[in-house]
Parts: C-alpha cells; structure tokens; sequence
C-alpha cells in the first residue's frame, strides 16, 4: 500500500485531469448502453411494422447518441493520455531530484544500468498501468455492470446465462494472474544487466575494439537479452491462453443464447429486437471482462516497476545537513582524529583503520601507496561523500558534519583520475566550478592548469563544443580541463586524486608550479604514483593497507619509510619516466615556490 501512496502522490497538479477521464469513460459508457435499446425498439417497432417515422425517429437518436459517445470518448483519450504522461514526467523528476541528493553510499547500493532501467522502462509501465487504470478499469467494469443491468431488464433469464460466464472466466483470469506475476517481477531486474552490458560496452567502446572483444561483448548481450526473452515467453505464454479461452466462452455464450432467444421467440416470450439487444450486450459483457484481464495483466508488470520507482523515491540520503548547519570554513586545516571507515556495517575489517592526521592550511601534501591502500577513501572523507564510521574528520577546525553540505564541496574540491566532461562548450565545462564565471577567469584557470595552449589551438577555442563523456579530447586534456574547472571554484582545499596521471611529467610539474604560485594559500592535497609528483610537498602521506605507514617530509620519510623509500629508488634510479629530467628541471624552477609555501605554513 505504501507504494501506490508513493506513486499516487505525484499525480499532483494531474489530478484534475485525472478525475475527468473516468467521468467522461463513464459517459460514454452510459450513452453506449443506450444504443441497442433503442435497436431493439427500431427492429420490434420500425422494421417488423414498417413503421418509417419510428425507424428515423429513432434511428436520429441512435446518431447522436454515437456522435456523444464519439466525443466523450475522444475527451476521456486526451484527459487520460495528460494524466498518464503528466504522473510519468513528474516521477521520472521526483526520482532524479532525490538521486541527486544520494550520498556515494547510497549510489552504491543502485546500480547506474539499474537507475536508468527505473528512468525510462518501469515509469513507461506506469504510465500504461494508470492510463488503463483511468480508462480501461472505469470503462470495462462499469460497461459491464450497466449491461448486465440492461440485460437482466431485458430477460432476466437469459441474462443468468452471462452471469455464469463472468464468474467462470473471472475464476480463469485471477488463477492466471497469480502464476505470471512472479515471472514478470523476475523480468524487470533482468532489464538491469540488459541496460549495464550496454552501458559497459557503449562507454568503453574505445578498449573493446582495442582489444578485439566484439565477439565477447555481443555473446554477453545475447546472454541478458535471452534471458529477458525466456522469461518473456514464459509469462506471455500462460497469458496467451487468456484469448482462445475467453473468445471460446464468448462463441460458447452467443450459440446458447441464440438457441435459448430462438425457442423463446418462437413461444413469444422474446422479440426479436429483444434479442439482438441482448446479443449485443453478450459482447459488451465479455468484452469488457476481457478488456479487464488485460488491465490485470498491466498491473502485474507495472506492480515490479512500481516498486523499484518507490525504492528510489523513498531512500533517503545516508548524508544529511545538520538542523543549524555552518557556511563559513575559515581555512584549509583538515584534521582526522581516530578515523575507522567501513563501506558497510556487515564489513568484518574497516577500509581505514586508526587514522590520526593533523594538515595546516596551505600545505601541500602528497599521498602516495600501492593500490587498495584506500587512499581515495581517505580523501573523499574530506569532502563528506561518506562519513567516517568512527571518529571525527575535521576542516577548518570544524567537524564537517557541522557544514551545510554545498558549502563544504564548495571549498573541498576534487578532482579525479576518471572525471567528466559534459556535453557543451568548453566554457560551459568550466563554469560547474563558477555559475558566473567571466571568460577571462576561465582563460586564467586554463593558464594554470596547462590547457589554455591546446584549447586556444582549436578553431572555436573556449567555445569548441565538447562531446558526451569529452571523447572529443584527450585523457590529458581532459584532466586539465578538470582541474582548471575546480580551480575556478577558489576552494580553500584542492584535492587531485591521481587527476595528472594521463599527462607526461614535465606538464605535470608546470601544473603545480603554477597552482604554487597563484593559490599560495590553498591547501593542496595530491594523490599519485610519481614521486615526482610530490618531492617538494611540504609532507607526503604513505598509505599501506588501510593505514599510515608514515607521514613526514620527503626527506624524512626517505630515511626512516621503507615504503617510500623503496618507490623512490624504483622510480628516480631507475629511471621510470622518460621526461623525468624535463620534471626535475620543471621542479627546480618551482622549488622555491614550494619552499617559500612551507616556510609560511611552518
């Protein structure tokens, strides 16, 4: 019940339309009822007497009862299809509105493949389940019911006949319904895997022709696309009976009365016209029981939808601002004290354990470990894409719990190995990080993140449309165009997770001699696998298995951290890089930027 609640409340400003569409499928079926009555009388009074005044007469009221019912069925169409495509639209936005809102732990628990399935097909299902909830359910029932009535005003002895046939065929339907409902649940999270190989393929398309695993990926659709099938079948299978049998019990209906209508006619108990009426009610009876097993049989696919949607609908986000939340973050300080994190509650080991950090604002910190040390968990903390399981993270002196959350990823910026770009200009890329951001604010941040010299190199510069997902750059520059979008946010915190691994190690230095020198003040935090990289941060984090294995100097920990000594003798000795001298030579230039920032933070 607390689904329908959840999906009936977003009919909304609909439900206007949505009460006229049964009141007008009403109408037309009390004016349709009214048509063999009046046939009747033409046969009995018109045709049989030769009447001529009582044939036109009354064939003039049959016309404009059929215009009537041609209008006020046309209306309840319109009313309907708004009411439908209106509960639709609005739950498809009600949905991505609280997605929006979902923490990473609550993306985790939905799949992409499996929110888009919800998006589109299982709100399609609901449009069609309400549409014949407004239209089909009103109509058939309600025409049913009234020709019944009709019938049993007519003969009511005959009309016991289609009485026994609703009943039998009412038996049928309902024993169909629940021995195809379980198979079409099962289809709708098939659907899932369907829409997550596609999304696989079509985004890595790039790696699969690489690779030459067309062969693999299309035996792998096959497989999710036969599955749907198989169990499409089975349930389309138990429903097919539901035609043959009821058309059957239809003819099986119609032979009867016309014998029983015959025999009553001939011992003038029944008119013919009388006959003819009932015969036409005969159809308006089955078929609206008919019309009502299709109508179950929406519902029984639209009942799994309807649960997945509720499901989006209702979860709530894991991360919530405080009643009184804080907007001002006075500096960069970040500090995490006895930090465990567990992605959930079930885990027999946290993901960090015993994290203890203490970072100054405006330092430049690296962080460096093998991977699955866990040191993109440690970063997201920062930020409250999750939150710690115990033990408080801290910035700018202040648990980050404490801070309205748009105003805390406002100054926490990061940026990520895998980021995207957006269908649009390039300016339009850059302002995520300032709604209003001039061109000339761009051009700066560009300039500082090594991208203003291939963007302006492009025909249509900062105006060059890029396509969706940025297949139309580089990894490179893409990541450049990333960077130089978070810093036009001016965050107090600037986090790059592994975000300069796709350019070559010279541009990487000139990034953070640049970034050094106009933001001397902010807090930087880079996460990397080049020691390079991070030989002039103030102080460099060594993750090991969840743990610190140390956090101290370059210098220091090249004494005293065998991890960090171990990769640093890997990468500088042995020449890992093939621009590494051009990176030194980089750093060099930097190093008293660097220097004169650790001087200051000190």
């Amino acid at each position: 019940m607390g689904t329908v609640k959840t999906i009936l409340r977003e009919v909304k400003e609909y439900k206007r339309v949505s009460l006229l569409t049964p009141f007008f499928t009403i109408l037309e079926v009390v004016v349709e009822t009214m048509i063999p009555l009046l046939m009747a009388s033409i046969i009995d009074e018109g045709v049989s007497k030769g009447n001529m005044s009582v044939i036109v007469h009354t064939g003039t009221w049959m016309l404009l009862l059929a215009l009537a019912g041609l209008i006020t069925g046309v209306a309840g169409g319109i009313f309907g299809a708004k009411s439908a495509m209106g509960l639709g639209k609005n739950l498809r936005k009600k949905m991505y509105a609280n997605i929006q809102t979902f923490s990473f732990a609550n993306i985790d628990k939905f799949s992409p493949s499996g929110l888009v399935t919800r998006l589109t097909t299982d709100v399609t299902n609901i449009q069609n389940a309400y549409q014949m909830l407004l239209r089909m359910f009103v109509r058939a029932p309600f025409s049913m019911i009234t020709a019944m009535v009709m019938a049993f005003i007519i003969n009511a002895r005959i009309a016991r006949i289609y009485l026994f046939a609703v009943l039998g065929l009412a038996v049928f339907i309902a024993f169909l319904m629940t021995i195809t409902t379980k198979t079409f649940q099962r289809v709708f999270k098939k659907y899932d895997a369907l829409n997550e190989s596609v999304e696989e393929n079509v985004s890595a398309i790039r790696v699969v022709k690489a690779f030459v695993r067309e062969d693999y990926e299309m035996s792998k659709f096959e497989k999710a696309a036969g599955t749907i099938y198989k169990l499409f079948v089975k349930a389309e299978s138990n429903i097919a009976f539901l035609m043959p049998v009821m058309m059957g019990v239809v003819y099986a209906v119609i032979l009867l009365i016309s014998w029983t209508g015959a025999n009553m006619i001939v011992n003038s108990e029944l008119t013919t016209g009388e006959l003819m009426s009932l015969l036409s009610y005969c159809m308006y009876i089955l078929m609206s029981l008919m019309l009502m097993g299709f109508f179950f049989v929406m519902v029984t696919i639209s009942s799994a939808s309807a649960q997945r949607i509720a499901e989006v609908i209702n979860e709530e986000s894991t991360l919530k601002n405080p009643p009184d939340p804080v907007y001002e973050i006075p500096d960069g300080s970040i500090d995490f004290e006895d930090v465990d994190f567990s992605y959930s509650s079930d885990s027999k080991e946290p993901v960090l354990k015993d994290i203890d950090l203490h970072i100054r604002s405006g330092e430049t910190i690296g962080i460096i470990g093998g991977t699955g040390s866990s040191k993109s968990t440690l970063i997201n903390l920062i930020s409250r894409l999750y939150d710690a399981t115990t033990g408080t993270v801290k910035v700018g002196g202040r648990d980050v719990r404490e801070y309205d959350l748009e105003a805390l990823r406002n100054q926490v910026a990061v940026v990520l190995q895998q980021n995207v770009l957006f269908s649009g200009t390039i300016l339009e890329n850059l302002r995520w990080g300032k709604k209003d951001a001039t061109e000339e604010e761009c051009r700066a941040v560009c300039k500082m993140a090594c991208a203003d010299e291939f963007v302006e190199s492009f025909p249509e510069k900062y105006n060059t449309m890029i396509t969706q997902g940025g297949t139309n750059v580089s990894g490179g520059q893409k990541q450049r165009l990333c960077i130089a979008r978070a810093l036009l946010k001016d965050p107090k915190i600037l986090i790059l997770d592994d975000s300069t691994s796709a350019v070559d190690t010279a541009t990487d230095a000139r990034i953070r001699k640049a970034m050094a020198e106009a933001k001397p003040g902010m807090t930087k935090i880079i996460i990397t696998q080049r020691i390079v990289s991070i030989e002039h941060a103030d102080r460099v984090i060594v993750m090991d298995n969840g743990r610190i294995s140390g956090f101290d100097t370059p210098e220091n920990l090249l004494k005293n951290n065998e991890i960090y000594r171990e990769v640093h003798e890997t990468q500088m000795e042995g020449g890992g890089d093939f621009d590494i001298e051009d990176a030194r030579k980089e750093e060099e230039a930097g190093a008293g930027f660097l220097n004169t920032e650790k001087g200051g933070a000190n």
